[in-house]
């Protein structure tokens, strides 16, 4: 009974192949090198390179031959498996072209590297203007500058022209921004000259530098700006304090005016006293006191100016 138990297999529990590979593969960005690389590494992991690159060699090939003979369904199995793959990590324009019935992943996978790699003259050509054209300033950071640069030179690879490290790094520190004119100097004077990598690495170094400074000084300006703006006003903590402080001035304004009542009295007094026809007997002193009352002269009677002659 244990003979005709149906094997398993551990690559047929994959059931998201994007998440193991998670580039697609399309006619427009031309990831045929890096989706070829990580589909091999699968392979590789699962022992299944065998059902796409079959051996030559003699002693491999019996092997090869015995191992799918033991097993023809698990075989079959695992061819599907590994067609559903590359199905499913293409775009549909790439699926259309390669699809035919009873496939097997050898043929698909012929099929694409056949459509990628024909005509590598011209390839090579096109990709070479690509990369001669190539300007840091259309690209938003160093990064997906760089990026684009190692995937012009797979691609170059992939059609028999490959880059030289010579040509690459000139190529990748040409055109750059005053501000990394000292990384550039120090990169391109060095013999022989570093590896992509390390270029890369220094650019990274310089780029952090740069929005550090910058950071520094927008932060720097905007401390300014609050410190400046701040100066010129000086906002009340409440309404109370406000208004008290409208009160203060009030205060002070009918102090000032008492004080200047009080100056003109004075004056007055001493031309003759407030209302008393020149004599001082009618404030006492000299000095006016608005709370004492009007006494009439000495002898004269208070209604006697009221009366008819």
């Amino acid at each position: 009974m244990s003979d005709n138990k149906e094997k398993f297999h551990p690559a047929l529990s994959i059931t998201n192949v994007k998440s193991i590979i998670p580039i697609t593969l399309d006619n427009e960005t031309g990831q045929y090198h890096s989706w070829a690389a990580l589909f091999t590494v699968q392979l590789c992991v699962h022992n299944l390179l065998d059902h796409i690159f079959p051996p030559t060699e003699e002693a491999a090939k019996a092997a090869y031959e015995k191992e799918k003979a033991a097993d023809p369904a698990l075989w079959k199995r695992l061819d599907a498996a590994i067609l559903q793959w590359i199905y499913a990590t293409i775009s549909s324009d790439l699926l259309h072209a390669i699809l035919f019935k009873d496939d097997s992943p050898q043929a698909a996978w012929n099929h694409l590297e056949t459509l990628f790699h024909d005509n590598k003259g011209s390839r090579a050509t096109q990709l070479e203007e690509e990369l001669a054209a190539m300007n840091f300033e259309n690209f938003s950071s160093i990064d997906a500058y760089c990026n684009h640069v190692k995937s012009l030179s797979d691609r170059l690879a992939d059609v028999d022209a490959p880059v030289t490290n010579s040509r690459l790094v000139p190529k990748l520190t040409g055109g750059w921004p005053d501000s990394y004119s000292g990384v550039v100097d120090y990169i391109q004077n060095q013999d022989p000259l570093p590896s992509f990598e390390n270029c890369r690495s220094r650019l990274k170094l310089r780029e952090r530098t740069i929005k550090t400074a910058a950071a520094k000084e927008s932060g720097g300006v905007a401390a300014l700006v609050t410190t400046t703006n701040g100066s010129h006003y000086n906002p009340p903590i409440d309404g109370h304090n406000s208004s008290h402080g409208q009160n203060n001035k009030d205060k002070n304004r009918r102090k000032n005016n008492r004080g200047g009542n009080g100056q003109n009295n004075r004056s007055r007094n001493k031309n003759g006293g407030f209302g008393g026809g020149g004599s001082s007997s009618g404030t006492g002193n000299g000095s006016y006191n608005p709370q004492q009352r009007w006494q009439p002269p000495p002898g004269l009677s208070p209604w006697a100016a009221w009366q008819q002659p």
